[in-house]
């Protein structure tokens, strides 16, 4: 009984010292941009289980508006990804070597030879080969990560976090408040000379190797209903992934 009395004593202390610090009526603090790309990493799985994910493969299906669907994998690996999306022994290749060379072949469009991409689109592949993501790799790659308030998604209060790159390329990420995870990214890039927004809706996190990774991802120019979707249906972290994989075959 009288550690039931000590517990709810400590319980009730707790609650006027809150209430102490936190006036009745005055709204709680914002958190800072720090703040939330902290929460984002724990929310991820943490620091140390990043740092051990070395490489990892996506499995699963590709689907364009109208229900056309391509078996897709993808593969990242120390700042180098291929990604694949086939039908009927045809293979959509895209690649990013990890050293500045994006390629690509295109059997779909009568090209079964591998062509070397822009910068602007190997820059594009760039990002989306980092295992970390955009947002918790600013700190390493110089970029700026700014809290811009709070933004309305399908009914939830999410924080806004814009990340600005050197080269000018910019994201806007949509945090779930509950969860602390990326539910929506606006890419606002420069290709060819002209500004492109793309909106990539994400969700169903799992987590391979102890990181979490959405396994839905429904992305398109903003604006348009013409949206594509990546459905997973399998994970691997730590796969064999050598650099021959990524880099463009000589034709």
């Amino acid at each position: 009984m009288r550690l039931a009395i000590r517990a709810l004593a400590i319980v009730l202390l707790a609650g006027t010292t809150q209430a102490a610090a936190q006036p009745v009526g005055q709204p709680a603090a914002e958190p800072t941009a720090a703040d939330l790309v902290a929460k984002n990493l724990a929310a991820r799985g943490g620091g140390a289980a990043l740092a051990a994910l070395k490489s990892v493969r996506m499995e699963g299906k590709l689907i364009f508006p109208g229900g056309f669907e391509l078996t897709f994998n993808e593969i990242r690996s120390g700042g180098a990804t291929r990604s694949e999306a086939a039908l009927q022994g045809l293979a959509l290749v895209q690649a990013y070597d990890g050293k500045g060379g994006g390629w690509r072949i295109n059997p779909f469009q009568g090209r079964k030879d591998a062509e070397k991409m822009g910068d602007d689109e190997a820059r594009s592949l760039a990002d989306s080969a980092s295992i970390s993501g955009v947002l918790q790799s600013a700190a390493s790659d110089g970029s700026s990560v700014t809290y811009l308030g709070r933004e309305d998604f399908d009914g939830t209060n999410c924080y806004k976090l814009k990340v600005a790159q050197k080269d000018g390329d910019e994201f806007v990420h949509l945090i779930d408040p509950d969860s602390m995870l990326e539910v929506k990214i606006i890419e606002t890039r420069r290709i060819r000379g002209a500004v492109q927004v793309n909106e990539s809706e994400l969700g169903d996190y799992e987590a391979v190797g102890g990181v979490m990774f959405p396994m839905s991802i429904e992305a398109g120019p903003q604006g348009s209903s013409q949206r594509q979707r990546i459905i997973i249906a399998k994970a691997t972290a730590n796969v064999d992934a050598p650099a021959t994989l990524f880099a463009q075959p000589t034709n």
